[in-house]
C-alpha cells in the first residue's frame, strides 16, 4: 500500500505517527507553507513537516494543491491511496483521482453531522453528549463524501475542545489504521451518507466568544468549553476584555438580574443569568494571565452589585 499522507496541524500528527509505524509505504508528506505565527510573526514550519523531516520523509509544500506540476509527480508515484486529515485545502478533482484506490479523509466528527470548519467545537457549544471520528472517501463537496468507518467518544462534562481536540486525534490515528487494514483486506467498502441529516459546523469568530448574560447558564458554560483555546467566551470589565476559562453552572432565585455579580469568594465569582448562575473560577483579564479567581481578586475590587459590560457588537462596550 503507496500513500501520501496530506496534513498541517496538531490534529494531523498522531495519524502521521502512526503510519510512519505501520507496514505501509509512505512515500511523501504533503503539508501546507512555513508561515509567520505569534507577536513576532516568526516564520514557523508546520506541526506535520517537523515530525515528517525527524524521520527523514519527503516533504512537500505547494501553495495551491491545484498545480499542475504537483498533479503530475503524484501520477508519477504509483500512489495506492492518499489520506487526508486536517490539510486546510480543498483538493480538486483531477488530485482526487490520482491514487488507484481513492483520497480518504479522517474528519472530526460523526458525519453526516457537523460538517465544516469547526467539527469539535461545536458538539460542546451545542450541549452535545458525544462527538467522534470519521473516516471518509472524499468528493468535490464539504465532508459529503462516502463513509467509511466511524467511532464514537463520550463528552464528559469537564470537556473542553482542547481536551477533546486530543482524544479525537489518537483515536482518529487508530481509525485510519483500522480503516486502510479493512480496505486492503475487502471487508470495509463505502456506504453514503444520509444528506437529508447533515448539520454545519462553520467558521468560528472572534464575535462567537461574546458572552450574552440573559442566556441560560448551562448554555454559557458550553460556550466557554467549546471556545477554548480560541477564541475563548468573553466579557467586558470597565472597558477590558475578560476572558472566563473555566466556570460552573447553579441554581438561581427569582429576580436575579443577567450580567450582575451575586456573591463573591475564593471559590469563584457568582453571576446572574438568563436561567440559574454561572459561578467563575478562572479567567484572564486583557493584557494578563490567566489565573484562579482567588489570585485575579487580589487587588480588584468585585463585589455583588457589579454589572459586567455589555458590547455594542462594533467593539464598543456600555
Amino acid at each position: 500500500m503507496r500513500i501520501v499522507y496530506m496534513g498541517t496541524s496538531n490534529f494531523s500528527v498522531p495519524v502521521l505517527k502512526a503510519l510512519i509505524d505501520s507496514e505501509y509505504e509512505l512515500i511523501a508528506v504533503v503539508t501546507q507553507p512555513d508561515r509567520p505565527k505569534g507577536r513576532g510573526q516568526v516564520v514557523q514550519a508546520p506541526p506535520v513537516k517537523k515530525v515528517a523531516l525527524q524521520t527523514g520523509l519527503r516533504v512537500l509544500q505547494p501553495e495551491k494543491t491545484g498545480q499542475l506540476e504537483l498533479i503530475q509527480e503524484f501520477r508519477g508515484l504509483r500512489l495506492d491511496m492518499m489520506v487526508v486529515v486536517a490539510y486546510g485545502q480543498i483538493l480538486n478533482r483531477e488530485l482526487l483521482d490520482v491514487p488507484k484506490r481513492f483520497c480518504m479523509n479522517l474528519h472530526a466528527s460523526l458525519l453526516p453531522k457537523y460538517r465544516g470548519a469547526a467539527p469539535i467545537n461545536w458538539p460542546i457549544i451545542n450541549g452535545d453528549r458525544e462527538t467522534g471520528v470519521t473516516t471518509m472517501r472524499m468528493d468535490t463537496g464539504l465532508d459529503t463524501g462516502d463513509i467509511l468507518l466511524k467511532k464514537t467518544v463520550p463528552i464528559r462534562d469537564e470537556d473542553d475542545s482542547q481536551i477533546i481536540h486530543d482524544k479525537l486525534s489518537i483515536e482518529g490515528a487508530n481509525l485510519v489504521l483500522e480503516t486502510i487494514a479493512g480496505l486492503t483486506q475487502g471487508t470495509l467498502s463505502p456506504e453514503p451518507q444520509n444528506h437529508p441529516e447533515a448539520t454545519h459546523a462553520p467558521k468560528l469568530t472572534k464575535e462567537l466568544g461574546f458572552i450574552r448574560w440573559d442566556q441560560s447558564s448551562s448554555k454559557i458554560r458550553n460556550q466557554i468549553r467549546g471556545l477554548r483555546p480560541w477564541p475563548g467566551a468573553y466579557t467586558f470589565m470597565t472597558g477590558k476584555k475578560l476572558e472566563i476559562i473555566k466556570a460552573k453552572t447553579s441554581s438561581s432565585q427569582n429576580g436575579e438580574e443577567p450580567g450582575v455579580v451575586l456573591r463573591v469568594s475564593d471559590y469563584g465569582i457568582e453571576i446572574g443569568t438568563g436561567e440559574g448562575r454561572l459561578i467563575v473560577t478562572e479567567l484572564k483579564l486583557e493584557g494578563r494571565r490567566a489565573m484562579p479567581v482567588k489570585n485575579f481578586l487580589q487587588g480588584r475590587l468585585v463585589e455583588p452589585g457589579f454589572r459586567f459590560d455589555n458590547w455594542n457588537g462594533d467593539g464598543s462596550v456600555t
